[in-house]
């Protein structure tokens, strides 16, 4: 009996003790989020994308300590469709933002197509990636531009906690202080003097670092959404200036965009090493990306891809990627699987154990990118990636859909319904149509097309009665 006795006597003092390690262990502290979207910032602008005279030390050394990717492409060759797509990891053909806000002012008599009806902000009836995280517990802090619409529409009216720098704007008037007046003021955490004369992207570097700084003790996402490198294009006068003395390369050769760049790549590194110092970087994944391609009239250029920002080819869509995760992206890694802005909003979902919104969640076009941050060489199992722009803008771009699957990639002009097919593994610049010599690649990818389309219900333009053709 009193061996029975000692033995639950036992046992009981060992659950008690598993208890108490239970209640001394700490739950979880999911990582924080930091996001850099950069606007413009072309395919081969960084060092580690092969720049021959852009200086970007600090993106470099974070492709070094993380995961480069080869084939990231934006949801949109322009600016608001990708970051609606951003926040909501949805196409934008589903979500109808299809186009910068508010798009093109031109008279649109010239033209033989009318753009749909398109919606013109992001709607509330979407569960953006802000509050999925906040809904998590996460402090939710956007810096920079917004671009998603005005009062009513702005950050904090999807999830923000914070929201400095952000409104309809999609560009400042100047990138010296004070950026152009009023439209340019917003809220602060500095003091005046610490406000006063800074060039806008240090300006963000300052804010952005001084709230890592107070709200290090919980989790955080941090959505720093650069203004650079967008017109106008105005570089520090002192990176400039250094520029200017600084051979040029073969492919890029402006100093003042060089010079925006850079600052780009300095405020990167002061970021970071803020994190740093907060003691959190080994629980802060950081997202590196650009919104479109860049842009080449006067400023950069994208060659090897053909084309720029607001056009149909590759530079209008296909932009740099670095995923930093810590203990879980192989340094130094670079992965050529095939992925999309949309794919970032589960992805995020997934490293932070957010659960979102279930009805959201079931619209999701993205895919969660952690197998292939686990394992460069893991497959998603994707059949294709799309796009969808029924407008004109004045990049020269016109009313398009293309469709990627696999190698080929198929272009569909609106206007006359005429196709392209590029095999854009063994021809990037796109100079070999294959339309006409692959019929049945170019039909089974312009099915694809159709079909997702009427999947997403996208809106498509619609015949101008008050064109005139010339003869």
């Amino acid at each position: 009996m009193n061996c029975i006795l000692q033995s639950v006597s036992r046992l009981m003092a060992a659950a008690l003790m598993v208890g108490i390690a239970a209640e001394a262990t700490p739950p979880r502290r999911p990582p924080n989020v930091v996001f850099f979207l950069v606007d413009d910032l072309g395919w081969t602008d960084l060092g580690c994308y092969g720049s021959d005279f852009y200086r970007t030390p600090n993106i470099d050394r974070l492709a070094a300590a993380g995961m480069r990717f080869t084939q990231n492409y934006s949801a949109c060759n322009a600016c608001s469709p990708t970051r609606g797509a951003l926040m909501t990891g949805m196409y934008p053909a589903r979500t109808h933002l299809t186009d910068w806000i508010p798009g093109w002012g031109k008279q649109y008599g010239s033209f033989p197509l009318l753009p749909p009806q398109w919606t013109q902000h992001l709607e509330q009836q979407h569960k953006s990636l802000a509050e999925a995280l906040h809904d998590a517990g996460y402090t939710t802090l956007h810096m920079g531009k917004w671009h998603l619409g005005g009062p009513g529409n702005l950050p904090e009216d999807h999830g923000f906690d914070v929201n400095i720098g952000g409104s309809i704007r999609g560009l400042p008037r100047s990138y010296h202080f004070p950026y152009g007046g009023e439209a340019m003021k917003w809220q602060s955490g500095l003091p005046e003097s610490q406000r006063t004369g800074r060039y806008l992207t240090d300006r963000l570097a300052d804010e952005s670092v001084a709230l890592i700084e107070r709200t290090k003790d919980k989790p955080f996402f941090l959505y720093l959404s650069f203004y650079a490198v967008h017109a106008p294009i105005q570089g520090r006068p002192d990176l400039v200036e250094e520029y200017r003395q600084r051979p040029s390369g073969d492919r890029h050769r402006n100093p003042e965009y060089a010079a925006m760049v850079e600052a780009v790549d300095q405020a990167v590194g002061r970021v970071r090493a803020a994190v740093e110092h907060s003691g959190v970087s080994d629980r802060t994944v950081i997202v590196f990306t650009s919104d479109n391609g860049g842009v080449c009239r006067r400023t950069s250029n994208n060659a090897p891809l053909r084309g720029q920002k607001g056009q149909h080819w590759e530079g209008g869509t296909r932009v740099p990627a670095i995923v930093h995760w810590p203990g879980v992206t192989p340094p130094g890694s670079v992965c050529a699987e095939q992925i999309i802005t949309m794919d970032y909003y589960p992805t995020i979902l997934e490293i932070s154990g957010a659960s979102g919104d279930a009805a959201h969640n079931a619209n999701v076009d993205g895919m969660s990118l952690v197998p292939l941050l686990k394992n460069p060489t893991a497959s998603l199992g994707r059949d294709a990636l799309y796009w969808h722009y029924p407008h004109y803008n004045p990049f020269v771009g016109i009313p398009y859909g293309a469709v990627r699957a696999g190698d080929h990639k198929l272009i569909e002009y609106y206007e006359d319904g005429r196709v392209e097919l590029y095999d854009v593994v063994n021809d990037l610049s796109e100079e070999h149509d294959l339309a006409a010599t692959q019929p049945e690649i170019a039909a089974r990818l312009k099915r694809l097309l159709h079909e997702h389309r009427d999947r997403v219900g996208a809106q498509m333009p619609v015949p101008n009665s008050d064109f005139k053709a010339v003869k």
